[in-house]
């Protein structure tokens, strides 16, 4: 039986809406950000991360965003089409909006810090008037990012693509990706990262994510067990709780639970990881696999991202992932 069914005859697999921004990852590792010098450009930003990685592994992908009129936006755009990715969707800014920066600090494999450049951003400013149904419609799978609800009035434009999605038939992956300095407060948090969540069929963040959403449940409980439960009162089928370098969890509606493998890796940073998980477990779900082998083929992808020095770059392709865990089980 499979855990998730996709809806059939759709043009597109998959498609994204959120964070469009640009990675400036550290290029002297084991430093601290104030000695480092020089840093690699990457295009970022989670949904744009596991946009890219399911592209990689072959979905026919689309993004819905806005990029800034500016250098960066445009290079993010020419990416994006050169990694096959549907553009007709991200609108260009012409309020005098800026390029979201994040700069990387790789101190050590497990001392990894981000610091973010997030005012007045352009990926923000998405109205709803600008999110094309008719893409939603075309597609099997639309993934929403927990960031693109931090402000007005890009959070009205991803409640209506959920809207839409539900009225379509698209499957709803909501990826809680939790960043605090684009939020004025814990409650608004909780607020509307509840609307989406309420509205979808595969939630996926970290405990201490599912912690921020949880805040005003009352409940003194905050097991895993009982946090995935609650969901399956609304759209959810599938939710997956993150722990780390102890790997993740997945609850399903009929009642059992899946822990995923972790594989080795030679860690160079953090960050990434959780993104091409999300791209490699969204990935195996739609090819009809069982959600513990769509969990080992995320954690695959992200032990394939944390060993190299980029994000978006670094996401590999079906055989690049098969060829990692042919040589994980013989080593």
């Amino acid at each position: 039986m499979m855990p998730v069914t996709f809806a059939s005859g759709k043009s597109l697999d998959f498609v994204a809406i959120g964070r469009l921004c640009i990675d400036l990852n550290a290029n002297e590792i084991n430093r601290p950000m104030e000695e480092t010098m020089t840093f690699t450009k990457y295009v970022g930003g989670s949904p744009a991360n596991i946009a890219i990685a399911m592209s990689r592994l072959d979905m026919k992908s689309a993004f819905i965003g806005k990029v800034a009129d500016d250098q960066m936006g445009r290079y993010i755009l020419q990416y994006l089409r050169d990694n096959g990715i549907g553009t007709s969707n991200i609108i260009t800014d012409r309020t005098g909006a800026v390029t979201g920066l994040a700069f990387t600090e790789i101190k050590s494999p497990e001392d990894c810090s981000i610091l973010m450049y997030r005012d007045n951003v352009a990926d923000l400013l998405l109205e709803p008037a600008e999110v094309d149904e008719s893409l939603i419609a075309a597609s099997k799978v639309l993934l929403v990012s927990g960031t693109a609800l931090a402000k007005s009035p890009s959070r009205e434009a991803v409640l209506l693509a959920l809207r839409y999605a539900r009225k379509h038939g698209t499957k709803v992956v909501f990826d809680i990706d939790y960043r605090p300095y684009t939020w004025h407060n814990p409650q608004e948090t909780a607020i509307y990262y509840h609307a989406a969540a309420e509205k979808s069929d595969i939630i996926i963040g970290t405990r201490e994510e599912f912690d921020m959403l949880e805040q005003f449940d009352g409940k003194a409980e905050r097991s895993d067990e009982v946090t995935a439960a609650q969901w399956f009162d609304h759209y959810a089928e599938i939710v997956v709780i993150k722990h780390g370098k102890d790997g993740s969890i997945a609850y399903a509606r009929d009642g059992s639970s899946h822990r995923g493998s972790i594989f080795p890796a030679k860690v160079i940073k953090t960050f990434g990881a959780g993104d091409s998980y999300a791209a490699g477990f969204i990935f195996g779900l739609m090819k009809g696999w069982s959600i513990r082998h769509s969990m080992e083929f995320g954690s695959a992808c992200a032990s394939i991202v944390i060993s190299s020095h980029s994000c978006s770059d670094a996401m590999p392709t079906f055989i690049q992932v098969e060829e990692f865990m042919r040589e994980s089980e013989e080593a």
